[in-house]
Formats: C-alpha cells, structure tokens, sequence
C-alpha cells in the first residue's frame, strides 16, 4: 500500500441512532457513586476492557497476606506453560516447607508429593508450606523464586507491588495494591484458563484431611468462579474474586476488611454494582467500506486490528461515534491484514479508545485502464 498525495485524514463518522427525536438522540444515563465499601482498598475492574469500573485507595500499598500465593501461582503456571515443571513431577518436601507457620496442607518433611496435588493445597487450602515447597522445587529456592515473582510483576505493570516470600506471610518490605491485583488476577484468568478453574474448587482432600475453600462467594453466588483470600494482622480480611454475568467478567478486590463476614459482604455489593449499571461489549465485529483505488474492486473492508472491548454504563454503546482515520488514500496492492488507519471510538462527546485498522480483504492491482483512471482521480482530490 502507498499513497502518492500528503498523508490525510478520511473520516467517515457512523452515528448509532435509533430514534427519531433529536433529544432521545443524546445520551441519558446516571450512573450512581459506587456504594459506601467497608475496606481499607479495593477494586472493581472489567477483565476483557480493563476499565477500573470503582476504587478507593486502589494504589495504597497494603500487606498482601496469602494474596500473595495467587503471584506465586501465575510464577508456577508460567514454568508449567515453558514445560520446565509438569504436574506429575514429585515434589521432596523440606523441612523448612514443613515448617512454614500459619495456614497449612499438612504436608509432612521428606514426603514426596505430586506438584499438582501441592498445587491445590496452596490454591484451595490456602496451604502455605505448600506455597514454600513449591516454589524451592522451581527455582532452588524461595529466595531464588521471589526473583520470578518481582520480575514477572514488572512486566504485568504491577508498578506498587514487592514480594518477599511465597506465601503471604508478614514481612516489612512485602506490600501491594489493589489496583496491582486486578492486574495480576485479571492476566491469571486471560493466561491460564485451563488452571484457573481450580481457583473454582470447594474444597480439597489431602492426608486424609479435607479443608474448605475460604471463599464463602464460591457457595453462595454460581456466577462467581475465583480467586483468593487473605488475611493477617497486619493486612485484615482481603478477598480477590471474579464474577461473570450477563456476558461480562468483572473482577474485584477487597483489603482491610474487618471480618471475613465483611469482606464477603462488601465484595457481593461491588460485584452487584458493576453489573447493574456497566456492560461490555466487543468492537471486534466493527467493519466499514472504504474506497480503493487502482484495485479491481471499487472499496476494501477494514476493521479492528486486535481483540479490544470497551466499557460503558449499560445500554449506552447505541450512542458512540466512530471515526475512521485512514494514513493515506488506499492504493492496491492490498494484502489482508495490513494496517491502513486508526478506528477513534468516542461517548458523550470524549474519545474512550483509539484502536488500529487493518484491511479485512485483499485488493489485488486492477488493470492499466483502472490504474490510468484512478492516476487521475487522485490527481484531483
């Protein structure tokens, strides 16, 4: 594709309107304060778009108790993606794994333990010898492990977390946000489908001891399906948990509650109020007909480059405008997939997303008589 005139703007603006009164035209909608949330921080955020949908303090640094574990399984599923660990290697546990204070699996020293069934036990039971031997079975060590998990939070942009060890429990320089964990929970569920679901899983039975899953949300309400709980002295009751209803996902993020009565509570009203009054829909589908030129076809559809989805208070999306921004005029050869332009979405007079475009059709060369005439026709535009 090339273009032999200054590089310009085509905009073709499609307006979604579905009434014939000029006011019913414009947007109506209110959307209320999110409600009073009893927490130290938390998060709502949409997975697909990422839009944060509520927050409070969402980049106060807090401790992130056995949050923690949900980094050291994102650090585990990666090693198991790269195939450097298998869900069948056995795992010796430590005496320092056996050791580990605070919640437990009940793993005994010297056993030798499938890393799957151990997988489990941090996720369900919250087991942090578990979390322990673990990540020395990875990386050598828990110290050598900790280097994964700051270096892979890096790179998700989890830009106020630190991780000190693998389990969550207290340490003066281990702290993150609420905001970093909608990230991190939100890439776990996008990354590792076939894992998450045991973030689902009620309980787990091992050593002939079965322990509960802490989220009580897993109990009462089919629609939520993860993650994690929390709690320390120093951190209070925190809860991660995804939701997905009505053909959207929703994530949140609850830290420093008073009870594990109250985070459960104040989690559930979040979760109701992005629900309620938000929805979020796929612009993938978008595709309009543009004019190409020494082609032997008159016009070449274009569309969005990527998978994208944007948020917006519910039943709105009939009042975006879309502006299609071409880099130039459209001169065959054309090959699908190339990029040709910007697709500028806005609401309520603000762009929400700019999102590229690419050609959804080949456009082969026309013949010399077609190229002749459209040489021509730019001449004049």
């Amino acid at each position: 594709m090339k273009s032999n005139a200054l590089l310009k703007s085509l905009q073709l603006i499609f307006l979604f309107l579905f009434a014939f009164n000029v006011q019913a035209d414009e947007p109506r909608f209110y959307i209320p304060d999110a409600p009073p949330i009893d927490a130290s921080s938390y998060a709502l955020m949409d997975h697909n778009s990422k839009s944060m949908l509520a927050a409070n303090n969402e980049n106060q640094r807090r401790s992130p108790a056995s949050l923690t574990k949900i980094m050291t399984s994102y650090v585990i599923f990666k090693r198991l993606k790269e195939e450097f660990i298998t869900l069948d290697d056995e795992v010796k546990i430590s005496e320092k794994a056996w050791r580990t204070g605070g919640s437990r699996s009940f793993i005994e020293v010297g056993k030798i333990i499938r890393l799957e069934d151990l997988l489990k036990g941090m996720i369900i039971q919250s087991g942090n010898d578990a979390s322990v031997a673990l990540a020395e079975h990875v990386a050598g060590s828990e110290g050598t492990f900790v280097l994964f998990m700051n270096d892979y939070a890096q790179q998700l942009g989890m830009t106020n977390s630190r991780f000190e060890n693998s389990s969550g429990l207290p340490h003066e320089e281990q702290y993150t946000t609420a905001k970093d964990m909608a990230i991190l929970s939100s890439a776990m569920i996008e990354e590792f489908p076939e894992f998450y679901k045991w973030y689902s899983e009620k309980e787990f039975t091992y050593n002939n001891i079965t322990q509960t899953n802490r989220n009580k949300l897993l109990f009462t309400d089919s629609t939520v399906d993860g993650l994690k709980t929390g709690w320390t002295q120093m951190a209070g009751y925190c809860l991660v948990t995804s939701a997905n209803r009505v053909g959207m996902r929703l994530i949140t993020v609850v830290m420093g509650s008073a009870s594990p009565a109250a985070r459960t509570i104040e989690t559930e009203k979040l979760l109701d109020y992005g629900f309620r009054f938000f929805e979020t829909q796929s612009v993938n589908d978008i595709s309009h007909q543009v004019p190409v030129y020494k082609s032997k076809k008159a016009n070449i559809k274009v569309g969005v480059a990527e998978s994208s989805y944007l948020t917006l208070p519910r039943n709105q999306f009939k009042y975006t405008t879309q502006t299609i921004n071409l880099s130039g005029d459209l001169i065959a050869p054309i090959t699908k997939g190339d990029e040709v332009g910007t697709l500028a979405i806005s609401f309520n007079n603000k762009n929400i997303a700019t999102l590229p475009l690419i050609a959804l059709d080949n456009a082969i060369e026309g013949g010399f008589l077609t190229k002749m005439v459209d040489t021509v026709k730019l001449l004049f535009r």
